[in-house]
């Protein structure tokens, strides 16, 4: 047996020898991808940036610029409480899920593509019965009956002369890079949802909080003041006002607990899970740290650090490799088969030396005339690469007008907040004063009312600000691209 198949062998042989020589000799059409230049700018804002912001109840933020975003970058919050919804988000999540599930998928393509670059070998075994009638032939000779075994081994390769099977790699691989991107930029884009809506949850349990306390001070004055209107030192009107400003502060209760309830809500779909199956866990606002350094990446590096970006700069590598691809599909297409096999009516001669045959073949194909099919696919693909290098650099000026959006909204929050720290100390203040003098009898209702209603709005304005400072922190790191990620299995073969 080994003689008899050694034919098939050496043609194996010879079709890997071919497949290298060709692979290593061959040219490839259509353009190499160069990756776009950065823009040529050295800072974010059309104004040279302060390197730290103003001073906001009693902290400034510094920016870092150069220094790497930490991996963990929602960690610079220091809440355990937030660090464990994070880890279980991306541990849980449907949409991070879905991505890595399709980087996989795009990987295993990669891998299934290679398969061009090498012979493609097959075997097969056919039994027939059949009833041969030589009057087909116009022969009277009788008919005859027979079976026939045959098994036969077939070797077949492309010839890859122009590199259009190689540009068709080149655009899965770019393929799998996009995919990474896109998993990568569901993380941040996941990461970034979870600190924002828990800042948000942590906002509205604060001003919840708040306007409780307000309820209780103007529950207190209402009792003084329906005290001194039973005394007649105050008319009933002065009840009747106060008591209207209560039910206005109560009114105000519902829509703030309404969207700490949805907050909630989305921090549980955004772990994968239902409300009826989770709660998260306490984080008020005090819990979270304001961050004094924040890192910055050079404009530089930002096109080499959002995913947006490097998925926009993935897709026009791409759409250049089918270029290549449509280019190749104009010249000439040269395929070398070769077949071995036995074949005989007895099964059991299969084997016999006299029943073998063997067959080698080239052939080589020209296009000529398709109508212009294959001349305007080939322009159809510049086209599309012509749009995804305008696609790239669109999410380019995007990501640069986000990270420049952050970094005055950080430094018009902390002007923000320490006009609004300034404003809730003057209140609180002008309401201590009006009270004492309200209950001594030297201020009128309205003056108390008026004093109320400033702090109230003063607290519930400062609480917000707050927030907003975070959530602003947190957006800049999003903005920049957030810290390393590396895809669960990157490098391995995932099953």
């Amino acid at each position: 047996m080994t003689r008899a198949h050694s034919p098939l062998c050496r043609l194996i042989g010879f079709f890997c020898l071919a497949a290298a020589a060709f692979l290593s000799a061959g040219c490839e059409v259509g353009p190499d991808f160069v990756r776009p230049a950065p823009p040529p700018v050295g800072q974010y804002t059309n104004k040279k940036m302060a390197p730290e912001t103003m001073a906001a109840d009693g902290q400034a933020q510094r920016f870092a610029m150069g220094r790497e975003i930490p991996r963990n970058w929602w960690s610079v919050f220091r809440c355990r409480a937030l660090d464990s919804v994070v880890s279980e988000a991306i541990a849980r999540s449907p949409n991070l899920q879905s991505a890595l599930a399709r980087l996989r998928e795009s990987r295993e393509n990669l891998l299934a593509g290679y398969g061009v670059f090498f012979p493609q070998v097959d075997a097969g075994f056919n039994a027939t019965r059949e009833k041969f009638s030589p009057l087909k032939f116009g022969s009277s000779v009788q008919s005859s009956l027979f079976s026939l075994y045959t098994l036969e081994g077939t070797v077949s390769y492309t010839l890859d002369l122009f590199g259009g099977e190689r540009r068709q790699v080149e655009g899965l691989a770019a393929q799998v890079e996009y995919q990474k991107q896109t998993a990568r930029a569901a993380y941040l884009t996941l990461v970034g949802n979870v600190v924002n809506a828990a800042v948000a949850r942590a906002g509205y349990r604060a001003q919840i909080k708040a306007t409780r306390q307000i309820v209780d001070f103007q529950q207190n004055q209402l009792k003084i003041t329906e005290s001194q209107a039973e005394g007649g030192t105050v008319p009933y009107s002065n009840v009747l006002a106060i008591r209207t400003q209560l039910e206005a502060t109560k009114a105000s209760l519902p829509p703030l607990q309404k969207s700490l309830s949805q907050s909630e809500h989305l921090l549980t779909a955004l772990v994968g899970k239902t409300p009826a199956q989770w709660t998260p866990p306490r984080i008020d606002l005090d819990d979270l740290t304001l961050p004094s350094d924040v890192p910055v990446s050079l404009p530089s590096e930002l096109v080499r650090r959002r995913p947006d970006i490097l998925a926009a700069e993935a897709q026009l590598h791409s759409a250049g490799a089918n270029i290549g691809v449509a280019t190749a599909a104009l010249f000439p297409n040269i395929t070398l088969s070769g077949n071995y096999g036995q074949n005989n009516t007895d099964i059991t001669q299969l084997f016999a030396r006299s029943a073998n045959f063997w067959a080698l073949a080239a052939n080589a194909a020209q296009p000529i005339f398709h109508g212009g099919t294959l001349w305007f696919k080939r322009r159809a693909a510049i086209q599309a690469c012509n749009a995804s290098f305008s696609d790239y650099r669109q999410a380019v000026t995007t990501g640069f007008q986000q990270v420049a959006d952050a970094l005055r909204a950080l430094q018009f929050d902390a002007s923000a907040l320490e006009a609004q720290a300034q404003s809730l100390d003057a209140a609180a203040q002008n309401l201590q004063l009006v009270q004492s003098n309200y209950q001594a009898g030297l201020a009128g209702y309205l003056d108390l009312l008026t004093a109320d209603n400033q702090y109230q709005q003063a607290k519930i304005a400062h609480i917000q600000a707050r927030a907003l400072r975070l959530q602003d922190t947190s957006a800049l790191f999003t903005a920049l691209g957030g810290g390393p990620w590396t895809p669960p299995g990157e490098g391995k073969s995932q099953k």
